[in-house]
């Protein structure tokens, strides 16, 4: 029986980077969130001075479920992505390699699209609903100021009732254009990417810098036509070389070689150019195989500055990831994933509980 392993660095470093990289999944043997690396760990290691590209087709469904929002239809985003792309690798001493990533491909929507962690769903309804019974409040005022023997009294404020009603309705009508009635409707296709460099210097440690780009191809409920960026770097450290297997009588003795931590910062922008705000992930995991199914686990705090617009405060937020990869042969790897995460903290348009994203998929290399 060969020994099938995924190393935790490279498998942190290149997936567990953002919740939206774990959708864009090509990379060597790897956000999640625009990936979770499927790239099958049979390939031999790059020596020095050696270089190889390896052309990558993903194909994924996707959702997203947003339970700590006090709206109606609870925001969910449902998609399936096809990317292309290829990843380009060149050995280095000591066993570190360097690698650039690229992808791009349609993805259809349903309900909402994808966007970055944390974005505040600010309800116009019920702004129009505020504003409403203040004009009501205020117009109650002035009504009992005023003396009752007015002979055109009833008839305005029938018009008056009539107008509000008006508002209502209108307000109503806005408020299911931006995209919170029941149901998940199909919505259009829209394109998204990444691009990735990794700096593996040895075998244990890990740089990353990626970069999320979504184009939403139509405005349609809350979405608004343009490109989504996110942004982010991060590091991490293997404690050991990544090869525990249960399943060939590993034991609690060898745990310590899958034992990881990865820290990283993500900055995200919406495509009318809000700032959305960032936050930083300080998550240990721990990988291991079971046969040839490969299990990774993390988790950690989440340390979230939202953007000035949406009126919220710093806050820690906590939560994990599991995720599984088999290689169904040397070239074709399926893959799932869950990550829960828990909001400590509520508001205006946001509140606390938890924010799911699951997928899964597979992974063709050429």
């Amino acid at each position: 029986m060969r020994r099938f392993s995924i190393s935790p660095a490279a498998l942190a470093a290149l997936g567990l980077l953002s919740p939206l990289a774990l959708e864009a999944v090509f990379a060597p043997a790897s956000h999640a969130g625009a990936g979770h690396n499927h790239g099958g760990g049979s390939e031999e290691e790059l020596r020095e001075g050696e270089s190889r590209v390896t052309p990558v087709i993903t194909l994924e469904g996707h959702g997203g479920f947003e339970n700590n929002l006090r709206t109606e239809g609870k925001p969910a985003h449902y998609a399936i992505d096809g990317l292309f792309g290829a990843v380009f690798e060149w050995g280095l001493a000591n066993d570190g390699s360097f690698s650039i990533e690229a992808a791009i491909g349609p993805a259809a929507v349903w309900g909402e699209a994808e966007h970055f962690y944390g974005k505040v769903h600010l309800d116009e309804h019920d702004d129009n609903a505020t504003k409403g019974a203040a004009h009501a409040e205020h117009g109650d005022d002035e009504h009992a100021e005023e003396e009752h023997g007015d002979e055109d009294h009833d008839d305005d404020h029938a018009e008056e009732g009539h107008a509000e009603k008006g508002h209502a309705e209108e307000g109503h009508a806005d408020h299911a254009a931006h995209g919170h009635e029941k149901g998940q409707p199909y919505r259009r296709i829209d394109m998204k990417g990444m691009v990735q460099a990794r700096y593996q210097p040895n075998d244990r440690l890990a740089i990353s810098a990626t970069w999320l780009p979504y184009a939403v191809m139509r405005s349609q409920g809350e979405d608004i036509q343009g490109v989504k960026h996110e942004v982010s770097a991060g590091i991490t450290y293997a404690f050991g070389d990544g090869d525990v297997n249960f399943a060939l009588g590993d034991g609690l003795e060898s745990v310590i070689d899958g034992v990881f931590v990865n820290v990283s910062n993500h900055t995200g922008w919406e495509s009318d150019g809000t700032y959305i705000g960032n936050y930083t992930d300080t998550w240990a995991g721990f990988g291991f195989n079971v046969d040839l199914l490969n299990i990774t686990l993390t988790g950690g705090p989440r340390f979230y500055s939202p953007g000035s617009y949406s009126g919220l405060s710093q806050r820690t937020d906590w939560g994990g990831d599991i995720s599984f990869e088999y290689p169904l042969s040397d070239s074709v790897v399926a893959f799932a994933h869950l990550e829960m995460m828990y909001s400590t903290e509520g508001g205006k348009g946001w509140g606390k509980g938890f924010q799911n994203h699951v997928g899964t998929g597979v992974t063709f290399r050429f």
